[in-house]
């Protein structure tokens, strides 16, 4: 049997461990977390191209440069990393300066489908993404997240959407607290397809 000095000093000293255990908070939640992916999504009817309808944002980029988006599309295939972890692979293709580039990206799957990591270079740091919404035949609504800010967008078979669809993805950024004035349209037209060896990015850049 301890001494009764020492069985004082123990619990001193485990008092504040089982006070902080008791009374640690949990880790505030992910924002993202909260985002319903899409049920049962299916990488290979998502793969084809994709036209940039519209992105709601309240970055101050957009807000003071808005008039300056270009016609974007992407391209998107499935793949899988040499660990065999299933990859959603995006080329997005945009006009810079007269030029057409493409900018490669790999969308790591995550344990839910629909559920994916950019893994971004540079001070982009890891994007997390979710896409929550589509029918794989008109549209998808798509939802990124870096530093706890959450970016939405709008894809479209199409270089347009019928009402209804703008109308869904106006719910969703509302839901997200972005008001109406910060969902800016993308252009209808001048899209690049291709580009040439010089003018291609490797590399998680949105």
């Amino acid at each position: 049997m301890f001494p009764p000095k020492v069985v004082l000093l123990l619990v001193i000293l485990s008092a504040p461990l089982t006070w902080g255990q008791r009374n640690k908070k949990p880790p505030p939640q992910n924002p993202i977390d909260k985002i319903q992916s899409v049920t049962n999504f299916d990488i290979n009817k998502f793969a084809g191209k994709w036209y940039l309808l519209s992105v709601a944002s309240e970055c101050n980029y957009l807000k003071t440069n808005n008039h300056r988006v270009e016609a974007t599309l992407i391209k998107a295939s499935a793949s899988k990393t040499y660990q065999g972890v299933e990859v959603l692979s995006i080329s997005t293709f945009r006009e810079l300066d007269g030029i057409c580039w493409e900018i490669k990206h790999a969308y790591e799957t995550k344990k839910i489908k629909g559920r994916f990591i950019l893994k971004a270079k540079g001070y982009l740091g890891q994007v997390d993404v979710v896409l929550a919404e589509t029918d794989y035949q008109n549209y998808a609504i798509l939802y990124y997240q870096r530093r706890n800010k959450i970016t939405l967008k709008l894809y479209g078979r199409k270089t347009t959407a019928t009402n209804d669809i703008y109308r869904k993805f106006d719910d969703h950024a509302t839901k997200q607290g972005i008001e109406l004035e910060y969902i800016y349209p993308f252009p209808a037209y001048g899209f690049c397809e291709t580009a040439d060896r010089f003018h291609i990015l490797n590399g998680n850049i949105l």
